[in-house]
């Protein structure tokens, strides 16, 4: 896991495969997207918050989150997965909620191109949440499956930036490029990629941020 200093106290990230992280910050355990495809969640630390980015099986997938919810796990969730039960709190873009502290807002994540073959996006406008989160003022961005699209010009200055790599559904190593060369963030981890060059990109990004090469957590 890489460690960071935030205002509020350490925070460690720690990627489970394709878009599922964990985090770690004041003893407590923060997951974001767990898949059980990727990653075996049972003896994995109980779940204090759970961010869910849409309701696709690959990032709301209850066979991984199972092994780690308690009655008093956090749920917050876009609104195409809605407020299964009490824990659940979801967020439409532009809004934001806090817990523990953090400040969580969801921001938009779509397609503007890249549609599947009916002709619909993959990932409709207004649908999906990223989530920007706020240590006191460390921000730490989690993108969502996502191209570049016009509302990230409004995002605040980032430490961390997580972006997806992946066609047809999300971004192209050069959109990937450019947008993290756009954002600035001091660290940029490349997730939800089917191969990653890390050379390449990293001959690419602005060497003013640091590329992440992703290990896996264990």
């Amino acid at each position: 896991m890489n460690s960071y200093t935030t205002p509020l106290g350490e925070v460690r990230i720690g990627w489970m495969g394709h878009a599922s992280l964990i985090l770690e910050w004041n003893g407590k355990v923060i997951y974001s997207d767990p898949y059980s495809e990727v990653a075996d969640y049972a003896g994995k630390p109980a779940a204090d918050l759970i961010l869910i980015t849409h309701n696709h099986y690959d990032h709301y997938d209850p066979a991984a989150f199972c092994h780690v919810e308690t009655p008093a796990t956090k749920f917050v969730v876009s609104q195409n997965v809605g407020a299964v039960d009490a824990r659940y709190q979801v967020l439409e873009n532009g809004e934001s909620t806090e817990w523990e502290g953090i400040r969580i807002a969801a921001v938009p994540s779509y397609n503007i191109e890249r549609r599947n073959e009916e002709g619909n996006h993959f990932h409709p406008q207004g649908v999906g949440n990223g989530y920007v989160l706020d240590f006191g003022g460390f921000t730490l961005y989690i993108a969502g499956d996502t191209e570049p699209v016009p509302e990230m010009e409004a995002l605040p200055a980032l430490d961390v930036a997580l972006l997806p790599k992946n066609l047809p559904y999300t971004m192209t190593d050069e959109e990937f490029i450019g947008l993290g060369n756009r954002l600035q963030p001091k660290y940029l981890y490349p997730i939800h990629f089917f191969e990653l060059d890390y050379d390449a990109l990293r001959a690419a990004i602005d060497s003013k941020i640091q590329l992440v090469n992703p290990k896996k957590y264990d």
